[in-house]
């Protein structure tokens, strides 16, 4: 009696690995989309505190600049009075390289606008702050005071380490 119980829950087990292995094979189908559909990309505009069109040009160029670079997937980019924000996501399987992207991103940034400060950030948190920041600025929720001091606790908040 106790053999057929056992042969069941054997029978049971094996068709369950069955069916596991069979939709671990089913995911190589996958479209690169639903591989990456919890990799949302939010691509905010790149915003300055100022609206001068040679400021928002630059923004847009750093911007594009930074989405160059194949392990990052999105950014946001906001330029201040002295320094500029530089928030960005990288892709999934590059986590493991983000000092070395970081230092990557830093040089190129200082090599192609010398005189700017940058300020760059791989923290989600961070990313987040610009974001929000961003929209505010957008739907006009926000003065240029406003603006310059929420991006200080912004920058503040990027030079912590935890």
């Amino acid at each position: 009696m106790k053999e057929k119980k056992y042969q069941g829950i054997q029978k049971a087990f094996v068709c369950f690995l069955f069916l596991l292995v069979l939709s671990a094979c089913q995911a190589q189908n996958d479209t690169s989309e639903t591989r990456t559909a919890l990799l949302k990309t939010t691509n905010p505009s790149a915003v300055t505190t100022e609206n001068k069109a040679e400021e928002e040009q630059l923004v847009a160029k750093i911007k594009q600049k930074v989405l160059s670079m194949k392990e990052i997937y999105d950014v946001a980019v906001i330029k201040g009075e002295k320094e500029i924000l530089v928030a960005y996501k990288v892709r999934h399987l590059q986590r493991f390289h983000m000092k070395k992207i970081e230092k990557n991103l830093q040089e190129k940034l200082e090599k192609a606008y010398p005189d700017e400060n940058f300020s760059v950030s791989s923290d989600y948190k961070i990313f987040l702050e610009a974001v929000r920041l961003q929209e505010k600025s957008e739907h006009g929720k926000v003065t240029r005071d406003e603006m310059e001091e929420q991006l200080g606790k912004i920058f503040k908040l990027s030079k912590e380490k935890t």
